[in-house]
């Protein structure tokens, strides 16, 4: 990391992943081309999961090449005093790989649905039931984290 006075711990950077609204998910293209694509994600241990369609670019990346990059943003704050963007980031390495079994999709449904919509939670059930079949649910194990923050004024500067 260039900037090594922003550098913050993997256990800081995992918090990030677990409080970030959304994180973009890169993968690569056939033609090697980059593609990212905005996600709700939930983390449970050392892998990060998500939800999509089971047909489309992603999808077609993914199961071509499982090698992608989270990359989590949070707390992002624009002093009005500063040229510079506060904010805290994070960005998991890791392979994806699409689970299959019913009982770990919902387990991980879930956990997606207690973090992003618990106030919904009484129609998970049915929800979830209703479509199970048309959903992929993926799971990136993660190899390596990284993260840093831009907070001058907690470094003592404007």
């Amino acid at each position: 990391m260039r900037r090594k006075d922003r550098e913050i711990s993997a256990e800081e950077a995992l918090a990030i992943v677990d409080t970030c609204v959304y994180a973009v998910l890169s993968t690569v293209n056939e033609d090697l081309s980059p593609y990212g694509t905005p996600l709700s994600i939930v983390r449970d241990g050392g892998e990060v999961y998500f939800h999509c369609a089971r047909e489309g670019r992603k999808t077609e990346n993914l199961i071509r090449d499982s090698r992608v990059c989270l990359v989590c943003v949070g707390n992002v704050r624009e002093p009005p005093d500063n040229f510079t963007v506060e904010y805290e980031s994070a960005v998991v390495f890791g392979k994806a790989r699409e689970l299959t079994e019913d009982g770990e999709k919902l387990r991980v449904l879930r956990l997606l649905c207690e973090r992003h919509t618990p106030a919904n939670m009484a129609a998970f059930e049915t929800e979830a039931a209703r479509g199970l079949a048309a959903t992929a649910v993926w799971s990136v194990g993660i190899d390596g984290v990284s993260g840093k923050r831009n907070r001058p004024h907690e470094r003592g500067r404007r």
